[in-house]
């Protein structure tokens, strides 16, 4: 993909180093500045709706830093790092997406470089060998972490029963709590564990290890009855242990 073709977004809590980003971005290449952020639950929001194809981001942020921000998104986008730290240097590149590491204050020359190494196709084998740091490679999660407003709450997997689509937006149940979410049930199913959910209708995804009866066309999920689809049914007789 060339730098065209790219969209970003800047995340970053000082004003004045989203301005210097931005006019760099602009002055240097030709990638569109999507969205600029002062802090990264206002990013997340943006990126539950939009794709982008890099994030400029900031690695100490108040409440929810650059890292914490790395480990609640899946399909990372190519991410160049901001701080005025380097103590995290090595322990960023464990992730193979972070494109470089930038120390404040940034220079033109060195932001220069950094868009280099963006379109550069044999990145990976110009980095330098480094051993495991704070921060470790990016595994699978066992949790979701959702908008309820200005707060992000984590949700285990393990936890959530169903989740029912309305309208715009999708409630999550768990065993203990309910939440409504801004999202669509296409979206939310893309996000969970394939072999521990299941869209059994149009309108539901179930936990199949909540399943506790099924009878005909309906599921009994918690204390929920659950209309299944035709078309569904089949593969979650397929997910069944059946004796």
């Amino acid at each position: 993909m060339t730098l065209k073709n790219m969209t970003c977004i800047i995340i970053d809590d000082e004003m004045m180093a989203r301005a210097i980003i931005e006019q760099y971005i602009t002055s240097l290449s030709k990638i569109k500045v999507a969205g600029v952020f002062p802090n990264a639950i206002t990013a997340m929001k943006y990126l539950n709706d939009n794709k982008v194809d890099v994030i400029f981001l900031d690695i100490h942020m108040p409440d929810f830093n650059g890292f914490d921000f790395i480990k609640t998104i899946k399909n990372h986008p190519k991410i160049i790092l901001i701080t005025s730290d380097k103590d995290y240097a090595l322990a960023a590149f464990e992730f193979d997406f972070i494109i470089d590491y930038l120390v404040k204050p940034i220079t033109k020359d060195r932001f220069e470089k950094a868009i280099s190494k963006l379109t550069n196709r044999s990145r990976a084998k110009e980095l330098p060998q480094i051993i495991k740091g704070e921060v470790n490679t990016a595994k699978p999660t066992n949790d979701l972490y959702v908008n309820i407003g200005n707060r992000l709450i984590k949700i285990d997997f393990s936890q959530i029963t169903l989740i029912k689509a309305q309208g715009d937006y999708v409630e999550i149940k768990t065993e203990s709590s309910s939440y409504t979410v801004h999202s669509t049930l296409k979206k939310l199913e893309s996000k969970l564990p394939e072999k521990m959910f299941l869209r059994i209708h149009r309108s539901y995804i179930i936990n199949t290890n909540k399943i506790i009866d099924i009878e005909n066309n309906s599921v009994l999920v918690g204390r929920e009855i659950i209309p299944v689809s035709r078309a569904n049914k089949s593969e979650l007789l397929n997910r069944l242990n059946l004796l």
